[in-house]
This record gives structure tokens, C-alpha cells and sequence, in this order.
């Protein structure tokens, strides 16, 4: 049993500088929670004369990093890259001490290794504040669905995204100006790739499929499609029929022994639970067998709100050191495999710039009934300059069906581009 609790944190940027506030601030609170005295030991940072969101004593403030790992009983990175935070971590788990991390990118391409580590050692690896912020879905995936078998996992897992395609919906702006907006507000950062390609949110579904299906995958098996494409005729269409886009993380079996992990915009009806969060906020909806559909809603970013998933990872690890007992290992017996999308059956929205001639739409039904796709509804605007914008809504096609179709579709002479191709969500909601 420890008699106190000593704490290394790795990173003092906006949700480390938080995470230290809360350690120092409500030390006594987390004393009685826990059941022993916490201290926190040291912050690792790179320059220990920077400023901060909230600053500690200043002695805390320290660049070796390994001499704090090597003195802690538990850790807690919040560094954010793949090295040297790996490195670390390994050093942590592997001399039995149970480490906290936020860090979604290193989980999902390493997760694999770093849980091993920690299995072996007998140490804990917790990572809730890597996905979706405040939001508690990884302990519910792992402890309260455990007896469940969850069938599928659909996510807004980037609030960046979310707040761009919320502004076009509402406002009618263009991807450029959304984008603009949300960086002025501090929800994009300068470079928004990571955000708007749909990595972080790849990076999140890679680490909620391995949870959901109890078994492993990385970002590799992810499937991936960004927002960059999406126009402002695009959300103004979805809106027409009904629908709103999103950038979904969807996460299914697929059979017995796959699964299908994919990120990528969907147009969702308006009367589905997701379609309902806007701004920069994060959900996640869970289809499991038993319990039926659950949704957990709230901040996905920010300093405090992700922080507080720290610290309750935290409290968990601790409880755990002063009751004496040993990590509780990751299962993964499932084993699913990652499958591709060929298989993948949605019904989706397909936008066609045309020339204003005779036969062009039959031309375009007959090839997509050829390849076993009908169409639920259609609509064609004005014509323009002898050109029109067809967009359709297909019934159920599998992915591979739909690829066929489009890429003879576009090649039609008659056919100046297919410029909108968008899955589409069930309507059962």
C-alpha cells in the first residue's frame, strides 16, 4: 500500500498547465478520494522560463524528464507527438509505473506496444483525455459495456470540424470562411491538416475500435476523409433533403471477424441525436446489442474540460497504488481484422456538373442500375450557361458498386465532373 502518491508531469502546455493547477489547488480533495497524500513532484517542459496558462512554484519546472519518471509513482504525459513521449512512457511502464496519457496520435499508432509494456510490468496505461476531451466514452467501452457486445460507434471526434461544417450549415458560409472563423476563435490552429483531413479524428477512431472491439487496431486501419471538399452547395443541398453533414468516425463489424473503421463526412437526417451538436462540442453514439443506443455528449478540447479526464484516470490509478493491487490488463481476445470499404454498404449523395443535352440524366440512371444502384431521389437545378448540377440520393449500394459506377459516370462526355460524392446515414432515427 503507498503510503503517498508522487506524480511526474510531462508537459505544461494548455491541458498540462490545467492538470497541475487541479493537482495543486485541490490537492486535499484528491488526498481524500484516493485515500493517501498526493505530490506532485515535478513538470517536465522544455524551456522552464516560458510562460503558462497557470503557473506552478517554479521549482517544479524542470527539463530532465527522466529523473522525474525515475522518481514518480505515477506518470502522466501530456507532450503530445510520438517522440520523445513514447520513449518515456515506455521508461514509465516498463519500471512498473502506471502512466496517464492524452496523447491520441502516440495511442494510435503505438498502442499496441505501449499496452504490452504495461501488461508485463503489472503497470496501468489510461488514456481517457485522448479522445473527445471531458467526455468519459473509453471507461464505458472497456468496463460498463463489458458484458455487451457493441455493434457500432459513431463519432464527431474533432471539434474543429465540427464548428466549420456547423458555421456552413448555419450561417451559409464557405469551407474557407468557416475555417477562417474558427481560427480567429482559437477552435483551428494555424495549421489545420491534422484537423480538417481527418487525422486527429482517425487517431480517436483507431483507439475507440481497439476498446469497442476488444481487439487491436492503429491509424493505418483507418479509413480516412477529410472536410477540405465539402462546399457551401454541398451543406445547402444536404439541408434541402433533409440532412446535415458531419464528419463522422464510424466504427462497425463487419461480419463475424471484421471491422470497418472509417472517418469521413456523412450527411445525417436532422432528427438524429448527432445532428443536434453543434459548435465545437463532441459525441459519440454506441449501438451495443443489450443496452441499445447510448450517447455521450460535451466539450471534446480544451484545457480544463480535457484535464479533468486526466485527473479522473489519475484518481482510478491511484486508488488502484493504495489498495496495493496490479494493473488491470487490456482484453483482445476478439482480434478482429480491419476490413477495406469495399464491403461497406451506405446509401449516399452524388452531385454530377452536366451539359444541359438531351438523355444525359437517362444516360446516368441506366449506368448506375447497371451496377445494381437505384436511385431513392433526384433533383436537377436551372441550367446555367448550357450546364446543370444534378445531385441524387442512391437507395443501399456497396462502396465498391457505387466506385465503378461514378468512375464510368465521369467519364461521359456529357458529364463535365462528378464533384460531390458524400455517404449518407440511416434514417432510422
Amino acid at each position: 500500500m503507498a503510503e503517498k502518491i508522487k506524480v511526474a508531469l510531462l508537459g505544461a502546455g494548455n491541458v498540462g498547465s490545467q492538470a497541475a493547477r487541479i493537482l495543486v489547488e485541490d490537492n486535499a480533495v484528491l488526498e481524500k478520494r484516493i485515500g493517501a497524500p498526493v505530490e506532485l513532484i515535478g513538470i517536465a517542459v522544455r524551456d522552464t522560463n516560458a510562460s503558462r496558462h497557470w503557473n506552478a512554484d517554479p521549482s517544479l519546472y524542470t527539463t530532465d524528464a527522466e529523473s522525474l519518471i525515475d522518481a514518480a509513482d505515477v506518470v502522466i504525459e501530456l507532450t503530445g507527438g510520438i517522440e520523445p513521449a513514447r520513449t518515456r512512457i515506455l521508461r514509465a511502464l516498463k519500471a512498473g509505473k502506471s502512466v496517464v496519457s492524452g496523447n491520441k496520435a502516440l495511442l494510435a499508432k503505438h498502442g499496441v506496444e505501449l499496452q504490452a509494456a504495461a501488461d508485463e510490468s503489472g503497470a496501468q496505461l489510461s488514456y481517457e483525455a485522448a479522445v473527445a476531451g471531458a467526455i468519459p466514452i473509453l471507461r464505458p467501452l472497456r468496463d460498463s459495456l463489458a458484458g455487451d457486445r457493441v455493434t457500432r460507434v459513431l463519432g464527431i471526434m474533432n471539434g474543429t470540424t465540427n464548428y466549420i461544417l456547423d458555421q456552413m450549415d448555419t450561417t451559409g458560409a464557405s469551407f474557407s470562411d468557416a475555417l477562417a472563423e474558427a481560427q480567429k476563435l482559437g477552435y483551428a490552429e494555424a495549421d489545420p491538416t491534422a484537423d480538417v483531413e481527418g487525422h486527429d479524428a482517425a487517431s480517436k477512431a483507431a483507439i475507440v475500435a481497439s476498446l469497442a472491439f476488444h481487439s487491436t487496431f492503429t491509424i493505418d486501419d483507418v479509413h480516412t476523409e477529410g472536410i477540405t471538399s465539402i462546399t457551401a452547395d454541398d451543406v445547402a443541398a444536404a439541408d434541402a433533403d433533409g440532412y446535415v453533414i458531419k464528419l463522422l468516425a464510424i466504427c462497425e463489424r463487419e461480419g463475424e471477424n471484421g471491422a470497418n473503421i472509417r472517418v469521413n463526412p456523412t450527411l445525417i437526417p436532422r432528427q438524429h441525436p448527432l445532428a443536434g451538436v453543434h459548435g465545437a462540442f463532441n459525441a459519440v453514439f454506441v449501438e451495443a446489442e443489450n443496452a441499445g443506443e447510448l450517447m455521450f455528449y460535451g466539450p471534446g478540447a480544451g484545457g480544463a474540460p480535457t484535464a479533468s479526464a486526466v485527473l479522473g484516470d489519475f484518481v482510478s490509478l491511484a486508488r488502484r497504488l493504495v489498495l496495493g493491487g496490479p494493473g488491470v490488463p487490456e482484453t483482445s481476445h476478439a482480434q478482429l481484422h480491419a476490413t477495406g470499404l469495399d464491403n461497406v454498404v451506405s446509401r449516399y449523395s452524388v452531385g454530377v456538373l452536366v451539359e444541359d443535352r438531351l438523355g444525359v440524366l437517362a444516360n446516368i440512371t441506366r449506368i448506375l442500375t447497371e451496377h445494381g444502384i437505384s436511385v431513392d431521389s433526384l433533383r436537377q437545378s436551372a441550367p446555367k450557361e448550357g450546364v446543370a448540377q444534378i445531385r441524387m440520393v442512391t437507395h443501399s449500394a456497396k462502396d465498391a458498386d457505387l466506385r465503378r459506377a461514378i468512375a464510368v459516370i465521369d467519364a461521359l462526355d456529357t458529364v463535365r465532373e462528378v464533384n460531390s460524392v458524400i455517404r449518407v446515414e440511416s434514417e432510422k432515427h
